[in-house]
């Protein structure tokens, strides 16, 4: 394809991306499935190219981004709190899933070697990072089910690329060595963490010398695919290596961030995930016509393999289950000679086991295996047939699940901390304290008479109705729609000047500016 024509190409999947974005809003479906749906449509409307995915180019491009922004948004207290969980999904189920879909496999077709199983397994066994995100950002779950599943796909790859190239190596050679797999982990492990947290320290410094806006945020552009890269190059996890750069870069961005550079790289980095995102899921439904050809159609590749993949697609389901049952009853159980009790809940195991979706990962992994890789073409299209399942069946469902199973989203914190209501308390106090310092002369004159009314009265009604939350929800959803009228009031006006030409467009940008300030302030604050 000409460098011109697959610029096109571009824009058409981007048109495509919006358009499906907006079904999706409307049809009221997780982004995710409609994407994945229309890419599959898209493939095959006449005139449509065929999609050619590169592994590498997939993983390098798409992964690091969407690792950060996970690990940048994650609350290290909780991931902390919660790591032998994290852990236990992270590498106890890829592991557990790989031998079961390995089982599951060499018993569908007797002919396939064990080792070509037991890859099958690691390319399917990782759930992943930007499927979960797209899920579960349109759902609500309590605290502790939404730490370890996003927890668990931040770290996930990682177990999953090992088993994956030792299984590989074993179907080739004929040999494995379980301690050196044990060994190459750990130092796979090790090494990411220590590549990413060099980079996280290093970027927190630079970042602070920098000083602008505009620079701040392209230097923390650079930081994902510059740690992936720097791990993978130095044979180690570059997975681990960007999801430890960035929880370091996101602990420290609240002390080297000023308020212009948050709102700024904000608005810039949602835009840029959501592209990624929805690219991923468009790609992977277009790859599908890739997948068919190479069976000669749908009809030739369903009675060939629909009852082998149909078992994998079962084992892929029902190993996660096991495990997360099983793992959060013996969680449960030990728990009962510590201080703090984690009571089973089957409704948090049966959504935690249903958010398995798997996506860009899996498929890239699937890629690429070797031609000469013994069933390649069955562990690809099982591979293609588990992502369709997952985030089609899955991620489209999830909603409903969550509702069948009646899961509480309540509010989690751990004992001794405050609630927004009560941080908000003190945070307005320290402020009043501040301007109440600075509002008099020395000789005890005031100077600054409205900005001290101002601050004890928001002190004042703050601390009021701290333990009180409900009874001022009303009348602050209230006051903040005033403002809002009042911004677009003002924004009307604003434009009614410029349009008949009585301000200039520098004076237009400044107030605007301000509006919208006052706006995002607003909305947040409503609710």
């Amino acid at each position: 394809m000409h460098p011109v024509a697959q610029f096109e190409f571009i824009i058409l999947l981007l048109v495509a991306v919006i358009g499906l974005q907006l079904a999706a809003r409307k049809l009221r479906l997780p982004p995710a499935a409609a994407l994945v749906a229309g890419g599959i449509a898209l493939a095959f409307v006449p005139g449509i190219p065929a999609v050619v995915l590169d592994p590498d180019l997939v993983l390098v491009l798409f992964l690091p981004p969407l690792l950060m922004d996970g690990a940048f948004l994650t609350v290290l207290s909780d991931f902390r709190r919660h790591i032998a969980g994290i852990l236990s999904l992270a590498i106890g189920a890829v592991a557990f899933t790989t031998l079961t879909v390995g089982v599951a496999a060499h018993w569908a077709v007797p002919g396939l070697p064990w080792a070509a199983c037991f890859a099958l397994g690691a390319v399917v066994s990782p759930p992943d990072a930007v499927a979960a995100k797209a899920v579960l950002d349109s759902v609500r779950l309590p605290r502790r089910v939404w730490v370890l599943l996003e927890g668990e796909s931040l770290l996930n790859d990682a177990a999953g690329l090992v088993l994956f190239r030792f299984a590989v190596a074993a179907a080739l050679t004929g040999t494995f060595d379980a301690g050196r797999a044990v060994g190459t982990f750990a130092v796979l492990a090790v090494g990411g963490v220590a590549v990413g947290a060099a980079f996280g320290f290093a970027w927190v410094k630079l970042l602070r010398r920098l000083g602008d806006t505009s620079l701040m945020i392209a230097g923390s552009l650079l930081l994902p695919w510059s740690s992936y890269m720097a791990g993978e190059a130095l044979g180690v996890s570059g997975v681990i290596a960007t999801v430890t750069a960035g929880l370091i870069f996101g602990w420290y961005q609240h002390e080297i961030f000023t308020a212009e550079m948050r709102l700024k790289g904000t608005a810039f980095y949602q835009v840029l995930v959501f592209l990624l995102e929805a690219f991923v899921f468009v790609l992977i439904g277009l790859s599908l016509r890739g997948v068919v050809d190479r069976f000669g159609g749908f009809g030739p590749a369903l009675g060939a393999l629909g009852g082998p993949i149909l078992a994998v697609v079962a084992a892929v389901t029902l190993a996660r289950f096991a495990w997360i049952f099983a793992n959060d009853a013996a969680v449960s159980a030990m728990s009962r000679f510590r201080r703090v009790r984690i009571p089973f809940s089957a409704a948090s195991c049966g959504v935690m086991g249903w958010a398995g979706m798997r996506g860009v990962v899996t498929l890239a992994i699937a890629l690429s295996l070797p031609d000469e890789m013994p069933g390649r073409d069955f562990i690809l299209a099982s591979a293609f047939a588990v992502i369709l399942v997952t985030v089609l069946v899955q991620g489209t469902s999830m909603g409903w699940v969550i509702r069948r199973l009646k899961l509480d989203a309540a509010e989690e914190r751990p004992s001794g901390h405050l609630t927004q209501a009560q941080a908000m308390a003190r945070m307005t106090a320290a402020q009043l304290k501040a301007v109440e310092a600075l509002a008099r002369e020395p000789d005890g004159t005031l100077r600054h008479p409205r900005l001290l009314e101002q601050y004890t009265y928001r002190a004042d009604v703050i601390a009021r109705y701290a333990d009180r939350q409900e009874e001022a929800a009303s009348e602050r959803r209230e006051h903040f729609e005033v403002m809002l009228a009042a911004a677009g009031a003002g924004r009307a006006e604003l434009l009614k000047l410029h349009r008949a030409g009585r301000i200039h467009d520098e004076v237009l940008r400044a107030i605007e500016s301000s509006l919208d300030l006052q706006e995002v302030m607003a909305r947040a604050a409503r609710g």
